[in-house]
C-alpha cells in the first residue's frame, strides 16, 4: 500500500475540490481515529524535512485535544520528526486511504515507554476508489432501495440491496417484477441501509446478472450517478461499519 500523502492540489484538481474526502465533524474524526486504535493499524508519518516512521495510534484524549502515538526514544527518525515538529499521517482501513496532519509533535517519556504527542487533528481526509471495496450488509439487517418502475410509475419497488461500494450498489429484482434494462437512470432513489443510514440518489443500471435457478431473480448492478459529498460521506461511514461488524462476528 501506498504510505505517501495523496498530494491534496492534484485531487483538487481532479475532482472539482476535496469537499467529496473531507472528515469535519468532531464526532466522526473520533470514530475514525478509534478505529485506528481499537484496530492497532499501522500508521505512516511522514515528516516535512523526508523523515519517516511506522508507528501506531497509542492513545486519545479528546479533553485536552491530544494524540499519542507508539515511538522508539532510540530512533533516529523519531528524533527528526520531533525536530521538524510537522508531519502527514497515513493509514488504511481496509481499503481506505486516510490522511491528516500531525503538527506540535513532541516526545513524551514515561517510565520504561516514550510516545510522540501532538494536537488532535481537526480534519481527516479519506479515499477510496470508486470501484472499491464493495460490502455485504450484515444479515441481520435488511437494506432496501425504494423505487418507482421507471416503465411503470404506479409500481413502487422495495428492492433488497445485496452489497454497497463507494460508487454504486447491488439491487435484488424478483422474477415477478417487469424487468428493467441496462442504461435506464432510476431517479429519486431512497436507499435504507438502516435506521439511521438513509439518503436519497439516482441510479443507472450498468449490468444485469443472472443468479442461481433458486434465488427466483435477477442482480442488478446499478452506479450512483453524481454522487453528493453527503452521500460519499454517508457510504464511507456505512462501509466502515459493516467492516468492523462483520470482523466482530468473525466474517
Amino acid at each position: 500500500m501506498d504510505t505517501l500523502p495523496m498530494q491534496l492540489d492534484a485531487v483538487a484538481a481532479t475532482h472539482g475540490g476535496l469537499e467529496d474526502f473531507r472528515i469535519d465533524a468532531p464526532a466522526e474524526i473520533l470514530s475514525v481515529l478509534k478505529s485506528l486504535v481499537d484496530g492497532n493499524v499501522l500508521v505512516n508519518l511522514n515528516g516535512s524535512d523526508g523523515a519517516a516512521y511506522t508507528t501506531t495510534l497509542w492513545s486519545i484524549d479528546a479533553n485536552r485535544g491530544l494524540l499519542s502515538f507508539s515511538a522508539d526514544v532510540h530512533s533516529s527518525q523519531v528524533h527528526q520528526l520531533v525536530e521538524a515538529e510537522e508531519a502527514v499521517a497515513v493509514a488504511y482501513l481496509d481499503s481506505i486511504k486516510l490522511q491528516f496532519d500531525v503538527s506540535g509533535l513532541v516526545l513524551v517519556h514515561g517510565g520504561k515507554t516514550c510516545a510522540l504527542s501532538c494536537a488532535l487533528p481537526r480534519l481527516i481526509y479519506r479515499f477510496q476508489r470508486r470501484s472499491g471495496f464493495r460490502v455485504r450488509p450484515i444479515l441481520r439487517n435488511t437494506p432496501v432501495a425504494r423505487v418507482r418502475h421507471p416503465m411503470i410509475p404506479d409500481m413502487a419497488l422495495a428492492l433488497r440491496v445485496l452489497d454497497v461500494s463507494i460508487g454504486g450498489c447491488a439491487l435484488f429484482l424478483p422474477d415477478d417484477v417487469p424487468p428493467l434494462q441496462p442504461g435506464v437512470v432510476l431517479n429519486g432513489v431512497q436507499i435504507e441501509l438502516g435506521l439511521d443510514t438513509r439518503l436519497t440518489t439516482s441510479l443507472r443500471l450498468q449490468h444485469v446478472t443472472s443468479l442461481n435457478q433458486d434465488a427466483k431473480g435477477v442482480r442488478l448492478g446499478c452506479e450512483i450517478v453524481d454522487p453528493s459529498a453527503d452521500t460519499l460521506r454517508i457510504l464511507q461511514r456505512y462501509i466502515n461499519q459493516t467492516q468492523r461488524r462483520a470482523r466482530a462476528l468473525g466474517g
